[in-house]
């Protein structure tokens, strides 16, 4: 991707990842659509962007991905502005020991993370398009490693465990980034798909952005301690900032920390598990995320 000016619309950017990802973009020279359930949030994110970054383009759009009908509204109000050259899909909840749902009756974890960028990325998908050589990045985690889907009970409504929930709707999200490349190339798309993970990150550990970011510290012996395995959410945004930007990424790409067991360090290309590209998976996922959210990608060749 050329390294000129970029309309980037970052999920989840009113907080820890999403923040700093925002901050390096705007710091580039980017536009940035901070796209965010909460407004008042969204300003508060908007206006320390323009403070910390003089000159820093950056708009607002009301989108809760919990909620089909935001989704919908959310991604009108993001096209109205014109074409959009990246998608940074990274707002993401973590779920309790409690089973919750959406505003649809999704499984919260799996109904926001994946349905709910799913859906998303079907609605801005004439956006992307229209930009030239747009890409999508999803963010993946290292918790895909140790779960499969289970798409016969995809909401979990049989068994649930919070934490099971959290990493397969990750795997979700990666098996459907993958995905959504091959189907790019296959149509000989101008747009391409991306995941990126950002480590073992924590709040604790960043740089302060108050009133948006304003970590509690750990007792010094601890701090020092947890930065042998884990960062601070700066550095977690840099692979995901690569990835979204970054002139050497190609499609169908994973990026993530080049340290060890992917925890910390540079961004860098890395490994996912076989089992996240398994295009049988992929297809059944794929369907099932259509019925559900009642929309899909749809694909243009740009081939003359």
């Amino acid at each position: 991707m050329p390294g000129d000016r970029r309309r980037v619309v970052v999920t989840g950017a009113t907080a820890g990842l999403g923040y700093y990802s925002a901050e390096r973009l705007v710091t580039a020279g980017h536009q940035v659509v901070l796209a965010a359930r909460d407004a008042e949030r969204a300003v508060r994110a908007a206006d320390l962007l323009r403070n910390r970054v003089p000159g820093a383009d950056v708009d607002t759009v009301a989108l809760d991905l919990a909620d089909l009908a935001s989704v919908r509204s959310g991604a009108s109000a993001i096209a109205a502005g014109g074409p959009v050259d990246g998608l940074l899909a990274n707002a993401g909840v973590v779920g309790s020991r409690r089973r919750q749902t959406t505003t649809d009756g999704f499984e919260l974890q799996f109904g926001t993370n994946h349905l709910g960028h799913f859906a998303l990325v079907s609605h801005l998908m004439p956006a992307l398009e229209s930009a030239g050589r747009a890409r999508v990045v999803h963010l993946g985690s290292i918790s895909h490693r140790w779960v499969r889907l289970d798409l016969d009970d995809p909401m979990m409504v049989s068994s649930y465990s919070g934490a099971v929930a959290y990493a397969r709707s990750k795997l979700a999200v990666m098996t459907f980034g993958f995905d959504l490349d091959r189907r790019l190339r296959a149509a000989e798309s101008s747009v391409s798909s991306v995941v990126a993970h950002p480590g073992f990150s924590w709040d604790s550990l960043s740089d302060p952005r108050p009133p948006v970011v304003e970590p509690h510290r750990p007792p010094a012996v601890l701090t020092s301690m947890m930065h042998t395995f884990s960062q601070g959410k700066e550095v977690g945004a840099e692979p995901l900032v690569q990835a979204v930007v970054g002139e050497d990424v190609v499609g169908g790409e994973y990026w993530g920390p080049a340290g060890w067991f992917q925890l910390t360090g540079a961004p860098a290309r890395v490994p996912a598990k076989r089992h996240t590209r398994d295009e049988s998976v992929a297809a059944r996922l794929w369907q099932v995320s259509a019925g559900l959210t009642g929309v899909q990608p749809v694909i243009s060749s740009s081939a003359p």
